[in-house]
């Protein structure tokens, strides 16, 4: 590679997000670079799939590969409350019989290696352990410098860069664009555990979620593999580390958490746990002439209902689909670029409002579907991942009315303390 080179489309970043923009981009014809800082396999949290990842994976071609590779299936989900009491599990074949909504739980190093190993099938230029130095989006072409692993520097123009940094947000740190969700400053810690508890059958599990007492915080269970259980705890930045000793808050809530103590029992943690702070936040601009932001790097909603990787597929897909019209048209202009964003954004505030009402205490999903029973089965179809429909659109009016009813009680209830 010489020290200065043009492709049509650059993706940083060679996440789930990263992997599908540039497979398809590069299967559309055009000359694509795909880069990450990492070593892959490297290791990621976020196992559990949503169902309706099914349609960007087969698009992508890889579920055949991802059926044989011994994933764990996903067949629902349940929720556990802080007493240990169980609901009823959200079985997605109950609700649809076909293929497609039954998923993975998946080792993301493995999953998102795959997709890399796809991106290159498809004829991008993928290269990791390749460290973003500089980018200057002022002008098209882009320009980026980059750093490989054996120290030498390029200089890279792009017609297009895709943002797919994750977290890091790459893009929007660098043009101040990144916004916190004030009112979803959560964090998490979380770890793998060999031993934990399983369901009846070692091919098909559910993701549990466990709330612990009082409802300060909450648990993700995630059955891998070859006996590993994915475990998480989330809840407000300053409880969960107000002793800034991660074990330590993760064992007394572990304690507080009996539905998950139970699982738990005569486990042993593998390796050490690992922390993220303040998680969720959201982006105030996703393209511009010349760039699109990507998965986590356009914004993160909150890990519980497992939105992640089906977000980051998605808006991949979308953000593809839009470069290659681009590039085709010769217009890389923000509006060609960022056309998709308005539709995905409707879908990602669907989420947000499911997000707010497992958050707001006062609110019960028994009571509102109760209320509001046409709407159980558009609940289950959110937990799909079914978002960008009618029917989600009116769940969440509905819904984000409830919750500001149950907030406003809980408020009332809270001054009329002695």
């Amino acid at each position: 590679m010489p020290n200065e080179f043009h492709y049509e489309c650059m993706v940083l970043g060679a996440g789930p997000a990263g992997s599908t923009t540039a497979a398809l981009v590069a299967e559309a014809g055009h000359d694509t670079l795909l880069v990450d800082r990492a070593k892959f396999p490297r290791d990621h949290v976020g196992e559990s799939l949503m169902p309706e990842t099914f349609w960007t994976l087969q698009r992508l071609g890889v579920l055949d590969r991802l059926r044989r590779e011994g994933f764990v299936r996903k067949v629902g989900v349940q929720f556990v409350g802080a007493t240990g009491h169980h609901s009823q599990p959200f079985l997605f074949k109950q609700h649809d019989p076909r293929e497609c909504v039954k998923t993975f739980h998946v080792e993301r190093s493995h999953f998102d290696h795959v997709l890399f190993e796809n991106a290159a099938a498809k004829g991008a230029e993928a290269r990791d352990q390749t460290r973003v130095l500089s980018v200057d989006v002022t002008q098209v072409p882009n320009r980026v410098r980059l750093r490989t692993s054996d120290g030498e520097e390029l200089d890279v123009t792009a017609d297009v860069i895709a943002d797919a940094t994750g977290q890091q947000s790459l893009l929007a740190n660098h043009l101040g664009l990144k916004v916190d969700r004030a009112d979803l400053h959560k964090a998490s810690i979380w770890g793998y555990f060999e031993g934990g508890e399983r369901g009846v059958s070692d091919e098909e599990e559910l993701t549990t979620i466990l709330h612990s007492a009082g409802k300060q915080a909450w648990f993700w269970y995630i059955p891998l593999a070859k006996g590993i259980v994915s475990v998480g705890l989330v809840s407000e930045s300053d409880y969960l580390f107000k002793k800034n000793q991660a074990e330590t808050i993760f064992e007394e809530e572990i304690a507080r958490c009996p539905g998950l103590e139970r699982r738990l029992n005569g486990a042993k943690l593998i390796g050490e746990l690992e922390m993220a702070r303040e998680f969720s936040y959201t982006t105030s601009q996703h393209a511009g002439d010349g760039w699109v932001l990507v998965g986590d790097a356009y914004g993160f909603v909150d890990p519980v209902y497992s939105t992640g990787v089906f977000l980051a597929l998605r808006s991949g897909e979308l953000a593809a689909d839009a470069i290659v019209r681009a590039l085709e048209n010769d217009n890389v202009t923000s509006e060609q670029l960022g056309g998709w964003t308005t539709d995905f954004d409707e879908g990602v505030q669907r989420f947000t409002a499911l997000v707010k009402a497992f958050y707001t205490k006062q609110f019960s999903f028994a009571n509102f579907l109760q209320q509001y029973p046409q709407h159980i089965g558009n609940l289950t179809d959110l937990l799909i991942g079914r978002a960008f429909t009618d029917a989600a659109a009116q769940l969440s009016v509905d819904l984000n009315q409830a919750v500001d009813a149950a907030a406003a009680q809980d408020v009332t209830e809270s001054s009329n303390l002695p």
